[in-house]
């Protein structure tokens, strides 16, 4: 399916007028194929709430692969923009046997999000790696950073893949302090190694709900060899009984 065709099928299949594109969706970043596009989410009534990036080595030890990072970061939040997005999703991609570095990483990531103020366009951090984008790490980089426009996004599911339940909860918990706009629904998880996992999704909501987080639910199954269009309606469906 190209991108153009996924507003539309959202809409009819869900009845859900948001969407959170991946830059990996983008067949094509010319001007005509961004306003066709544009286009389809209008027509749709749709609208993106959230745009993910690749990851950027924002704590590498050569600054100019940090700062080849931040440009690239500026580039979608350009783009943001101009699809009226209202945030990115910035992923940490790590170097090689380079330990995650908090102060690196605020620095560099506060220089993306000086940009994103600039353009009231939010960053967000999502727990999306166990080492790389561990949920502590990430609030240490958001605090240190001390930018309202860099924000977490808490997945409910991904840090349970290392299988230490506490551990997710603890993680998600404190993430839920920075986030703003946007959180990712999962029920359940399956780790590099196969092993599955199942969210405790009224706890999770509980913790969101305690935390006063006001943005939006993003429906993100992870069911492996399911379908994809059951799972999803099926945490749309338990999405809407947990929040009333």
């Amino acid at each position: 399916m190209d991108l153009k065709d996924f507003p539309g099928m959202v809409l009819k299949r869900f009845g859900v007028q948001n969407i959170c594109p991946l830059a990996a969706h983008f067949t094509s970043r010319d001007p005509a194929y961004l306003e066709a596009f544009r286009q389809a989410v209008e027509e749709a009534g749709s609208h993106l709430v959230d745009l993910g990036l690749g990851g950027g080595s924002f704590w590498d030890p050569d600054k100019t692969k940090r700062q080849a990072a931040v440009r690239q970061g500026q580039h979608w939040i350009d783009l943001a923009v101009e699809l009226s997005s209202p945030s990115i999703r910035q992923h940490l991609g790590a170097p090689t046997g380079v330990k995650p570095d908090v102060e690196l990483a605020s620095q560099t990531l506060g220089q993306l999000a000086e940009y994103g103020a600039a353009k009231n366009i939010v960053i967000n951090l999502e727990n999306d790696d166990l080492v790389n984008e561990d949920p502590f790490f990430i609030v240490k980089v958001i605090e240190k950073a001390g930018n309202l426009y860099l924000r977490a996004l808490p997945d409910f599911g991904n840090t349970l893949s290392g299988g230490n339940v506490e551990y997710n909860e603890q993680g998600v918990a404190a993430m839920l302090k920075h986030a703003y706009g946007v959180c990712h629904v999962k029920d359940l998880v399956v780790a590099d190694d196969g092993r599955t996992y199942e969210v405790n999704l009224p706890k999770m909501f509980e913790l969101a709900q305690a935390s006063g987080f006001k943005g939006y639910y993003m429906m993100e199954w992870d069911g492996g060899a399911g379908d994809p269009y059951q799972g999803t309606q099926r945490l749309i469906e338990e999405t809407l009984k947990y929040i009333g």
